[in-house]
């Protein structure tokens, strides 16, 4: 469970930080549409939380004060995440995450 949850965050955040990077090249070369704030921030909340923070720092995309929205959504997000990973390692208990592992490697 904790390995489909960890690889779903994955995903979810190579394609956030795809649609941050997206943005930006069109906003500095001017073309239109660009991805909607709305649909950033959705990607960001579900499951993209990571791919949305390093894109917003690494790329300096939405991050001046009059989008300050976008880090609290990143933020809070990735704490949820965070937390949701804790809870489910905590009901599998660490044998069965110890368990799991060990069937990946087989």
């Amino acid at each position: 469970m904790i390995v489909i949850y960890l690889i779903v965050l994955a995903v979810m955040s190579i394609i956030t930080f795809t649609l941050y990077a997206i943005d930006k090249r069109r906003a500095r070369l001017g073309i239109n549409p660009r991805i909607s704030e709305k649909r950033l921030l959705l990607h960001s909340f579900f499951f993209g939380a990571f791919g949305g923070i390093i894109a917003m720092y690494t790329l300096r995309h939405k991050t001046k004060s009059e989008h300050w929205y976008f880090a609290f959504v990143n933020i809070i997000s990735l704490a949820i995440h965070i937390a949701l990973a804790i809870l489910i390692i905590k009901k599998i208990g660490i044998t069965g995450f110890d368990n799991i592992l060990g069937n990946l490697n087989k």
